[in-house]
């Protein structure tokens, strides 16, 4: 039986929600805890590490509680509504910190910010596994997995778009404070999406699920060679992405500067989420009638790479704080990251064919498992180089609640220019050297293996 439109929807409202709580915490948690709380850089980002890794590990756990869940409910939504409302309650609590100093900050830090990736594994894994549980076609499962990470991103982009504008306007220029009813106002968003998802959405009669250990996980990965490649780009080009969002609100108030620093990177934030849904909606299947996917993504790649490469242009050639000039590589870079997005779910989903044909096992949920395994490790090291960055250009937080922004040496604007450029570009880089010798799965060959296994795309 084909989804109908309305679960369809329901399932992309909650991504919607669930990455607006992703983004805030993982583009805005080093700022909040350095610049306004005053942690050391380096302290936040090995926290964050830690707490991803942990939360990497802790994936396949939680699978295997959501496979043996047998309620009236279902497996899944007890998990998805539960874990809703104690990601929210810590999202809240996270972005709400008290006022301690040293090492009693520093553990509330640590505790509360681990206790947020439990909480939010508890409903991401029965989120995402839930798919083969609800649709009845390999098409089915490929459109809702598109559709989901499709919402995610227009989700990522909300938050990248509004969140400093509306942190002013709710703190009255109090950080601490406005940080702390974006929050609330996030976490509530998140509650009723999810809601609505878990109303909507039912796994269907009869379904079975089987989840995979680690060890089953790492050998259904290195079994399809494809799979593991557009899992090692997927890292790549996530970890730019990280780096780049965890910088660019420091470039934008202590690089350009000024009283309006934030309305300038609100604008350029709302500019991007933008261009990165339409890269997703528009600009990909427009690319798409014309090109190939791999063609597509070498330009999308390329697109990338020239706008970090013209941003650090404009930098040192005296133009950082010449905000339409700066929206030419935001453009590029935030629309690139939209349409990557969209093609490496569609890759990720021809690898599982391509699976099938090799080992005779179908393995989708556990290859979509695998991809946010390794995407939380990645993205736990990358934001530990960003913290870790900051701290070895010797950046200095603006810890008052009120006051001037603190003045930077020369020495810490040139870094951070190059951290927040180079490497996100020595990256990208990295992935289509990588994807381009080592990628077979072209248009040709999908559509050869859907025809070898009886189906049409």
């Amino acid at each position: 039986m084909k989804l109908t439109l309305k679960q369809k929807a329901a399932f992309g409202v909650g991504a919607v929600g669930k990455d607006m709580v992703y983004a805030l915490s993982s583009s805005y948690i080093m700022y909040y805890y350095q610049d306004i709380i005053g942690l050391s850089a380096s302290f936040v980002g090995f926290i964050l590490m830690i707490a991803r890794v942990f939360d990497a590990i802790n994936d396949p756990f939680m699978g295997i509680l959501v496979a043996k869940t047998r309620t009236k409910w279902g497996r899944f939504r007890p998990w998805l509504v539960s874990g809703t409302v104690l990601n929210a309650l810590v999202l809240y609590a996270m972005f709400s910190a008290p006022d301690l100093k040293g090492g009693a900050i520093m553990a509330f830090f640590s505790v509360v910010y681990i206790l947020w990736g439990v909480t939010y594994t508890m409903m991401d894994i029965p989120y995402w596994s839930m798919i083969p549980a609800i649709t009845a076609t390999p098409e089915d499962t490929e459109n809702l997995s598109v559709i989901g990470r499709t919402c995610a991103g227009v989700g990522s982009a909300l938050i990248a778009m509004g969140t400093v504008l509306m942190v002013n306007l709710l703190g009255g220029g109090n950080e601490r404070v406005g940080f702390s009813r974006v929050a609330l106002i996030v976490a509530i968003i998140f509650v009723v999406t999810e809601l609505i998802c878990a109303l909507v959405v039912r796994e269907r009669e009869g379904t079975s699920m089987h989840t995979a250990s680690v060890k089953e996980m790492f050998q259904a990965l290195f079994s399809n060679d494809q799979a593991l490649v557009v899992v090692l780009s997927i890292v790549l080009i996530n970890s730019a992405l990280y780096i780049t969002s965890n910088l660019v609100i420091y470039f934008f108030k202590y690089d350009m500067g000024g009283e309006n620093w934030s309305v300038n990177y609100t604008l350029f934030s709302t500019v991007g989420g933008a261009c990165q849904i339409l890269g997703m909606m528009v600009v990909y299947p427009l690319l798409r009638r014309k090109l190939t996917n791999t063609a597509v993504f070498r330009c999308a790649i390329t697109a990338a790479v020239t706008g970090y490469a013209l941003l650090l242009l404009f930098c040192l050639t005296g133009n950082a704080g010449n905000l339409y000039l700066l929206f030419v590589p935001g453009v590029l870079i935030f629309a690139a990251n939209g349409i990557l997005s969209v093609l490496t779910t569609v890759f990720l989903s021809n690898s599982v064919d391509y699976g099938e044909l090799k080992t005779g096992h179908r393995e989708e949920s556990v290859i979509f498992s695998m991809q946010t395994f390794v995407v939380k490790l990645a993205s736990g090291v990358s934001v530990f180089i960003a913290g870790v960055g900051i701290s070895a250009i010797g950046l200095v937080g603006n810890t008052e609640d009120q006051g001037p922004i603190t003045q930077q040496s020369a020495g810490t604007i040139l870094g951070l220019r190059l951290l927040m450029t180079i490497m996100p570009v020595v990256l990208l880089v990295c992935a289509i050297l990588f994807f381009t010798k080592k990628f077979r799965l072209t248009d040709d060959v999908v559509k050869q293996n859907a025809e070898k296994l009886g189906r049409s795309r």
